[in-house]
């Protein structure tokens, strides 16, 4: 005779959750070691902290009140940080979130599916090169001698080579240009998988009521991506005075660094670098500050607007 299955009990389910707790154990103490262990050091930022003192010395320096932060604030070029940091992040965003949702529309209008895995293949593959192989690439085609320059000299745009990266007037242009180039079709991701889970029947619908592919797009897969499209934003806004540092390192020389020095490169010099730790420490507490206002700001603006949120 089979052997009856045994019912599961309050004992068995207990040891059914152990298992699978224990399995986040590892990722949860990592994102403690990591995540969680080096919020003290934002002690620093209110402390004349001296590397020398080493560990011991964020809970023994002297008291230091306010003044790392006068200090950031006094600095002549804060404001051309902040500048720098809010006008990559606030054009980048109002130009690559439009073009993203482009994107992944027309992703999902091809009709053959190994025509589709192909352009997701293409415009996935730039996001897994490194900005320090990528960023050559971008600084060797600007160069004066690069492909840009040879094209636009054989188009008869201007006689003499530019050197772009040496202008600093392009520096905005060029992050913003080549961070769309890589990423816009990681971008897409999320808003496939949206698109994926539109009821078909409402295509279907559409279609016998005469509705063409573009009034499908615009009354059918944008409202019933709503959410998505209201989430993405709403990160995009918190995330504002966060720049992508990998690529402003690599792209930045003395010459840009007028409109290439931003908040993050800043924290890297003065961190690292000079070893004022107080200093980068009181940064990133003004930056995480900035960063929670805009995310409950766009929060509430969205349920206003909306009637959506993250929270």
């Amino acid at each position: 005779m089979a052997k009856r299955k045994k019912a599961a009990g309050p004992g068995n389910e207990l040891g059914v959750q152990v298992q699978l707790h224990s399995m986040m154990l590892p990722g949860l103490l990592l994102m403690i070691m990591f995540n969680v262990v080096p919020l003290f050091g934002l002690i620093l930022a209110f402390k004349n902290y001296k590397v020398t003192s080493g560990i011991a010395g964020i809970f023994t320096s002297p008291f230091y009140g306010v003044q790392n932060f006068k200090i950031i604030f006094a600095n002549h070029d804060f404001m051309n940080m902040l500048r720098n940091t809010l006008g990559i992040n606030l054009i980048g965003q109002l130009v690559s979130i439009p073009l993203t949702i482009a994107l992944a529309l027309f992703i999902n209008e091809i009709a053959h599916t190994s025509m589709r895995n192909t352009v997701k293949t293409v415009t996935y593959m730039p996001h897994f090169i490194s900005w320090v192989v990528f960023g050559t690439i971008v600084i060797n085609l600007l160069t004066s001698d690069g492909a840009i320059n040879k094209i636009l000299m054989a188009m008869g745009a201007y006689d003499k080579p530019i050197i772009y990266m040496a202008q600093p007037n392009y520096f905005w242009t060029i992050s913003i240009v080549s961070s769309l180039i890589k990423e816009i079709g990681w971008g897409t991701i999320l808003y496939t998988a949206a698109i994926s889970g539109v009821d078909g029947a409402l295509y279907e619908a559409a279609e016998i009521e005469g509705a063409g592919r573009y009034r499908k797009m615009w009354y059918i897969t944008l409202p019933c991506i709503r959410n998505t499209i209201t989430i993405m934003i709403i990160f995009a806004v918190a995330g504002i005075m966060n720049n992508n540092f990998d690529q402003i390192y690599v792209l930045q020389n003395a010459f840009n660094l007028e409109r290439s020095e931003v908040i993050d490169t800043y924290i890297y010099k003065v961190g690292l670098q000079q070893l004022q730790f107080g200093m980068a420490s009181a940064i990133n507490i003004f930056k995480s500050v900035i960063a929670l206002a805009l995310l409950f700001t766009a929060n509430f603006a969205s349920r206003k607007l909306t009637d959506s949120g993250l929270f």
